[in-house]
């Protein structure tokens, strides 16, 4: 898949888990997964994109800070992928066990 393959409506309005795939494909188009990924490295690289989107935050740069938004959910959607993880169906269950929890999950902050 090239750039120019890449459609708005393959992405906008696409269920998380269409996304996690897609996000993964390009991953592996562009050798990413090549050799078997390192999982504590690839967490790390999310946690990295959080930072860049801080800084920009820091320097109100917004476009900035919404790429970094961006490319955390695409690490984080290829991971997923990567991992053969259904995102929709761990967000549901997670969601049901939060909506349950106390307020603030019983702490004061």
């Amino acid at each position: 898949m090239s750039e120019t393959n890449l459609k708005e409506n393959e992405i906008k309005g696409r269920p998380l888990n269409e996304l996690a795939a897609l996000c993964h494909s390009i991953a592996r188009e562009k050798g990413f997964w090549d050799e078997k990924r390192n999982t504590g490295e690839a967490l790390m690289l999310i946690v990295t994109e959080l930072a860049e989107a801080m800084e920009a935050y820091r320097h109100q740069d917004s476009a900035h800070f919404n790429e970094e938004m961006a490319d955390t959910f695409i690490r984080l959607l290829d991971l997923c992928g990567g991992m053969k993880i259904d995102i929709e169906d761990e967000i549901y269950k997670k969601s049901l066990k939060n909506k349950n929890r106390p307020y603030k999950h019983g702490k004061i902050c």
